[in-house]
């Protein structure tokens, strides 16, 4: 997870600081044969957190560029973030490796809030 950002600290310079840490990261990983999965949580949830919508991320895997480095997509922050989740996952699905899901307000089981699953999941499968 890329955490909190410390206060004060240049827009810049977090994603120059976040963008050279994954690469390495991911370098490391691929000597392995392994992928790298990054994923944006919500600032309402946990305040200040560096990444935390879906666009940011693929610009930051697009930035880093990798083939081994991915977005795991959580329909949850998606909805808290940014809504328009089946748009969002559409716009990032070719950089997507893992989807979570749960339903809003709460982080719930789907089916207990706001969210209209069977027209997500439809577009997940497609």
């Amino acid at each position: 997870l890329a955490g909190v950002a410390p206060p004060g600290t240049a827009p810049d310079e977090l994603r120059d600081t976040f963008v050279a840490n994954l690469r390495y990261a991911a370098g490391r990983l691929a000597e392995a044969g392994l992928r790298l999965l990054i994923e944006p949580i919500n600032t309402r949830d946990r305040p200040g957190f560096y990444l935390s919508r879906s666009t940011q991320a693929g610009e930051i895997i697009d930035a880093v560029g990798t083939d081994n480095l991915y977005l795991q997509f959580d329909v949850y922050h998606t909805q808290v973030m940014q809504g328009d989740v089946v748009n969002n996952f559409e716009a990032q699905r070719r950089r997507i490796r893992h989807v979570q899901i749960a339903d809003n307000p709460g982080r719930h089981e789907p089916g207990t809030g706001e969210l209209n699953f069977p027209f997500i999941l439809g577009a997940i499968d497609r």
